[in-house]
């Protein structure tokens, strides 16, 4: 028997996986939790297993109405390998438990060099790996959906927020554990960049999950999250959640990376999103706003506050100042 408010998370220890089974769960949500090895706590029914395991993530998403797909491989180690296989169980076992199956999506299906603003339907024609993996994903998921499957997509920009993990912000512009310093910044001066607060899209899919009857069957939408329109904001941001307004920004060393790459998978992978950070590509969410009425959206300075606090970036004195409620935007 179906739970209508009952859902599977996929990557529940990570960034936005662990912030949307958070949101799901102050949605009145039962979640469920993959996990490789042995856990518990955070509200979440913990159940060994992996991703990679078809059979398993079958039975761990028996009776759940929605399956979020948030998990990979980590450290983008084998990412060609194992991403497709692994979205193909999440697809097998929403199939077979009639569920829902949510995939937060990025703004690397798009080549930045030629959109500059994209709504749901611009083309996609990627100009890097990841974003060719990005477009098979979602296109396996179409297919599903043409077969009687529902899914629901949220594209956004580069992840930041309360959870460690893989980000720009944590491994490119300040270093976690440590005060800031200075701020090492990709971008060209003057170029726009989309970012999107974790704990904001985890609201989204939760509040567009609680929707589920009222959406079409292949369901995608855009998250607008912070559009930095000429670079400054984040860092204006990070100057005063660390209260020094002196702070400077510095060019980031893209001419090092390629002596890195070769023994640094993760630097192989931001090479290839320099175009991103070169380029302006802001996202339309018109789409989500009609069926939401408006994004969620906790302000920038508490949500960077909240983001360097979680990293030990802030003192202890000042890291009480980032903890704000379960979500500020709501």
């Amino acid at each position: 028997m179906t739970n209508e408010k009952a859902a599977l998370v996929l990557g529940a220890t990570g960034g936005i996986g662990g912030e949307t089974a958070r949101a799901l769960i102050a949605h009145g949500w039962a979640v469920r939790g993959l996990t490789r090895t042995a856990r518990s706590g955070d509200g979440i029914d913990w159940i060994v297993g992996d991703a990679l395991d078809r059979a398993a993530v079958t039975r761990a998403a028996r009776g759940v109405s929605a399956i979020v797909h948030a998990v990979n491989p980590p450290g983008y180690r084998n990412w060609e390998k194992l991403v497709m296989p692994m979205l193909a169980s999440s697809i097998a076992a929403a199939e077979a438990a009639g569920a829902r199956l949510a995939l937060p999506g990025t703004i690397y299906n798009y080549d930045a060099r030629r959109v500059a603003r994209a709504d749901e339907d611009a083309p996609q024609r990627p100009n890097t790996r990841k974003g060719a993996i990005r477009v098979e994903m979602e296109r396996a998921i179409a297919e599903a959906c043409a077969r009687g499957m529902r899914g629901l997509i949220v594209r956004a920009g580069d992840f930041f927020g309360p959870r460690p993990g893989s980000s720009w912000l944590s491994q490119g512009l300040v270093t976690p554990g440590k005060p800031v310093r200075r701020i090492l910044y990709p971008g060209k001066r003057g170029v726009g960049h989309a970012w999107a607060y974790l704990p904001d899209v985890a609201e989204t899919f939760a509040q567009l999950l609680d929707r589920d009857a009222a959406l079409p069957g292949f369901a995608r939408y855009h998250f607008r999250g912070v559009w930095d329109s000429d670079g400054s904001a984040i860092a204006d941001a990070i100057r005063g959640a660390a209260g020094n307004p002196r702070l400077k920004t510095v060019g980031f060393p893209w001419g090092l990376l390629p002596l890195i790459a070769p023994f640094n998978p993760t630097m192989r992978e931001m090479i290839e999103m320099r175009a991103f950070w070169e380029n302006p590509l802001e996202l339309d969410n018109r789409a989500l706003v009609s069926v939401l009425g408006a994004e969620p959206h906790t302000p920038l300075p508490a949500a960077m506050t909240a983001t360097l606090a979680a990293l030990g970036c802030l003192p202890a004195s000042d890291a009480s100042r980032g903890r704000v409620p379960a979500h500020a935007g709501a």
